[in-house]
Parts: C-alpha cells; structure tokens; sequence
C-alpha cells in the first residue's frame, strides 16, 4: 500500500573543515546505513527550526547559523503499511557548536569527508541521499 500525502522532513548537513556529520541509524527502518541529523516535521513547526531540533536531539550540536540546502523527494516505509513519499528539506550549517554524540536514533556519529561521502562501505539509508551528496560536493569543489 502506497500513502498518497507526503509528510514532510528536515535536515541539517553540517561541515567541519572538508569533512560532512553523518550519523549510523540505531533503529528501523535502516538500522546501520548512513544518514544525517534530521526527521519529521513537528506540527506548527518552521522547516529551519525543525532541521536545527533533530540536529540537536540527535548529536547534542547546537546550530547558530544556517542555510537553505535543498529539497528531495523520497519514500518512508512504515511497517505493516507499506511506503509514504516524504519531503525532505535540507540547511547547512558551518557553525554548529558543541562535540557530536549519538543520541535519539543515532546509533554513531562520524566525520566523512565530503569528497569520499558516498563511496565504498557508505550505504545511504535513503535514496535522496545520493543527490544530496553529489551537491554537497560540487559545493565544495566550488569552494
């Protein structure tokens, strides 16, 4: 069964120097694979608020400033029901403060460099993550 509403996501990618935060899910669905500090959008919530919440809630990292990413579509699966299109809207940030730790969700917090996020032994939890990661670095090949 396929939901037709899409429920929206917010995330935050944050940088340190060359390398990008990514976090190893704790739970299902995609328990191990690679993703980023970011979930569900709370009701009433801003799209920037809700980025910099899961960021915090998920790494302990407090975000001062940030700043429009981009926007993904993808699908979530929801045991027993099958899957329901998410939207998945992105910020970063270069100026999150505090020492990441592995919280909520988060199974483990890592450093990747960007120019190595998506090669060998980083299996993306969701498919958009693809995309975000060819942006992010042509972003920092950019400089």
């Amino acid at each position: 069964m396929m939901y037709d509403y899409p429920r929206p996501c917010a995330g935050m990618l944050v940088l340190r120097g060359d390398s990008v935060l990514v976090l190893r899910r704790g739970h299902m669905p995609r328990r191990g694979m690679l993703d980023v500090p970011g979930g569900f959008i709370e009701a009433g919530e801003g799209i920037e608020a809700a980025a910099k919440r899961e960021l915090h809630e998920e790494t302990g990292l407090t975000a001062r400033r940030a700043r429009w990413f981009g926007f993904f579509w993808d699908r979530y699966p929801l045991r027993g029901f099958g899957y329901f299109p998410t939207m998945n809207f992105y910020y970063l940030t270069c100026s999150a403060t505090g020492t990441p730790v592995a919280g909520d969700d988060a199974a483990a917090c890592e450093w990747v460099p960007v120019a190595k996020l998506g090669g060998r032994g980083h299996r993306f939890a969701w498919a958009h993550m693809h995309e975000v990661a060819r942006m992010l670095q042509r972003e920092a090949r950019r400089g």
